[in-house]
């Protein structure tokens, strides 16, 4: 009987053991967690995706989009042995600075690396387009990422402090309002004066900077220098007057040449008139003889003596002097005293 009672009483301590000893290693009575092949990427190792061939994926826990694509990722990173691949993932509020580095703006972010030269794949998160963008190499048809664009760019290390301070300011903000209940407008005042004090340190130190580089002249040289700069404003206040003066010189030739001009055409009406008077004076000299010639045929028939004269008189100025002007109507009225003498002897007494 004592042999029954010690059965179940036994039973029962063996069992409340085994419970203990399950409390105390909860791990050996949990399943092993399946260990993930995606490598976790950091501002201390990123640098290994400049050599071989990967595919990295930029995420954030808070991000919808991001936690659909994780199964898709992980299958994705189960098979690159096979498409000897290696695959990555960034967490951006872990590591902000590689997310500015890779100037990443929206979120879930894929990009390829092949030695070193970067490609952003554009396509959706699924097992299946990524291994036929691996395997079909799809990529070589990306236009890679080159010049500043480049993650190992000067230009983008930049960009990866920029987003890093920017990153750090914000786990701060959030511990001053989160952590330490402290009001957000403080915490932007916070900011706010140690942006004013950091200013003015920097500035502070920039000066001290350039007083230690820059090495002053000696006394004589600055005097020299300041000789040289006066007589170099001299001679080009001097050049600035001698164009003056030309100016001046080239103005009075221009308004000499001008009178002159002026003179000479005056002159040349002058002449013009001088003439025009000649002719008018000829032209009364012709009208003077013409009212002559008929004062004397009014008269009456002239004496053969005086005709013949007046004839001899015609032939020596004809012969002799040269011809006047006017000398045409002068024979025209000579014709026409002729032909009235003629007709006055036909008449007879």
């Amino acid at each position: 009987m004592a042999g029954g009672c010690c059965g179940p009483l036994s039973t029962a301590l063996l069992a409340a053991w085994f419970a203990v000893a399950a409390a105390a290693n909860p791990e050996q009575a949990v399943l092993p967690v399946e260990r993930s092949l995606v490598q976790p990427m950091t501002a201390s190792n990123w640098t290994l995706v400049m050599e071989g061939e990967w595919m990295l994926k930029f995420y954030a826990p808070w991000c919808p989009s991001c936690q659909q694509t994780d199964s898709e990722w992980e299958t994705f990173a189960k098979n690159g042995e096979i498409l000897q691949i290696s695959v990555g993932k960034i967490d951006v509020i872990q590591e902000p600075g590689l997310s500015g580095r890779f100037f990443v703006t929206t979120l879930p972010a894929f990009f390829h690396a092949k030695d070193g030269i970067f490609r952003r794949y554009r396509g959706p998160g699924i097992f299946e387009d990524l291994q036929n963008y691996i395997v079909e190499k799809k990529w070589q048809s990306v236009e890679p990422l080159t010049g500043w664009k480049s993650p190992a760019s000067l230009a983008m290390s930049g960009m990866a402090g920029l987003f890093s301070i920017s990153g750090k300011i914000w786990h701060l903000h959030n511990y001053f309002t989160v952590t330490l209940g402290i009001p957000v407008w403080c915490s932007y005042v916070f900011f706010i004066v140690a942006t004013l004090v950091f200013g003015l340190f920097m500035g502070l130190v920039l000066v001290l900077i350039s007083e230690c580089f820059y090495v002053p002249l000696p006394r004589h040289l600055s005097d020299h220098s300041e000789q040289n700069q006066r007589s170099e404003d001299a001679h080009g206040t001097e050049q600035l007057q001698d164009a003056e003066e030309d100016k001046d010189d080239s103005n009075e030739e221009e308004n000499k040449d001008s009178l002159v001009d002026e003179e000479e055409e005056k002159e040349d009406l002058g002449d013009e008139d001088d003439l025009e008077e000649d002719e008018e004076e000829d032209n009364l000299a012709v009208g003077d003889e013409e009212e002559r010639n008929d004062e004397a045929n009014d008269q009456g028939p002239p004496r053969e003596g005086s005709t013949a004269k007046a004839e001899v008189g015609r032939e020596k100025t004809a012969g002799g002097s040269p011809e006047q002007p006017g000398s045409a109507d002068a024979e025209l009225a000579g014709d026409a005293l002729r032909q009235r003498k003629s007709q006055q002897t036909d008449k007879g007494p």
